[in-house]
């Protein structure tokens, strides 16, 4: 039997990894708000939209008042001028339940979306972020199994072993011991004034009865298979098995790149979720077994959306 590749192994774990980094920095400026330097007209225009929806707008040195007044002398003319029969404007607002957005006729002014139209994206925009993220994860973790039967890497020393109720028993306490330790972090953290963001978890909640199944039977699984692999099979107990390296100096460094794929929580997130994956890393190191702390893993992310999904 050929001796394993170990370099070429470790060559796409790296690969792995960088265009994970990549990718969580992607998602971080994507979940950020605008831009500090937005352009000033492009600030004006978006308020001037916004106010004249809202009736409350002063344009141009004339308030509002006289505008709807000189729109009214308008209408009374054209009134007068078709024997008293008034004659709507194109386009004129006729609202239902008092408000224009629900008028199915009104044209609604830029960089406004009606109520329904504004669900309707939203519920697109979480099915599309479950999709990317379960593809994107699925895609990385295929590209390290891949790599690792082609080089020849042992399936012991990526910390695959057969599944026990001891080894299920250490992942279930161990994840809810993190939950709750993940808990105390974020209010840790709020209470500090250092930020953790939420918006990525905000919007990968689903609001329907399947989305929940696909989150927490498809998506969070494939989550936790996969970082557990990169991070603590592979960046730990293969390298340390293949280059004889310490696992628990490996562990630091595997913690450290784990804290940064997660830059998209702010710098709070990368705090806590950080200590998080030093124990991760720590409980790989002292029980061997990838399955025990891709139990722990799944539990805390799933405890996460469930309790936060009452917020």
């Amino acid at each position: 039997m050929p001796a394993p590749q170990w370099e070429s192994f470790a060559g796409v774990v790296l690969l792995v990894l960088a265009m994970l980094v990549l990718l969580a920095r992607a998602s971080q400026s994507a979940l950020s708000g605008p831009p500090d330097g937005e352009d000033e007209q492009q600030s004006g225009e978006r308020e001037r939209h916004d106010d004249l929806w809202s009736g409350e707008r002063v344009e141009s040195g004339r308030s509002v008042t006289e505008t709807e007044a000189t729109a009214g002398d308008a209408a009374d003319d054209r009134e007068a001028s078709n024997g008293g029969s008034r004659i709507p404007d194109a386009g004129q607002a006729r609202p239902v339940d008092g408000s224009p957005e629900h008028d199915p006729d009104v044209a609604v002014p830029p960089g406004r979306r009606r109520p329904d139209e504004s669900a309707r994206d939203d519920a697109m925009t979480t099915g599309a972020l479950l999709v990317n993220v379960a593809i994107s994860q699925g895609l990385f973790g295929a590209m390290i199994v891949a790599a690792a039967w082609l080089a020849g890497v042992p399936a012991g020393a990526l910390g695959v072993e057969a599944v026990t109720l001891p080894v299920l028993g250490v992942g279930v306490a161990l994840g809810v011991a993190l939950f709750g330790a993940n808990e105390l972090g974020q209010r840790i953290a709020d209470a500090s004034g250092v930020d953790y963001a939420e918006g990525l978890r905000e919007q990968l909640t689903p609001e329907s009865l399947r989305g929940w199944a696909v989150l927490l039977l498809v998506v969070l699984p494939i989550i936790a298979g996969f970082e557990e692999l990169l991070f603590r099979g592979a960046l730990i107990g293969a390298l340390s098995v293949g280059f004889g390296v310490s696992p628990w100096l490996l562990a630091v460094g595997s913690t450290v790149a784990f804290a940064l794929g997660h830059g998209a929580q702010g710098p709070g997130g990368v705090l806590v979720t950080g200590i998080l994956g030093g124990v991760l890393a720590a409980a790989f190191v002292l029980t061997g077994s990838l399955f025990a702390v891709v139990v722990a893993h799944y539990l805390v992310n799933a405890l996460e959306f469930v309790v936060h999904a009452r917020d």
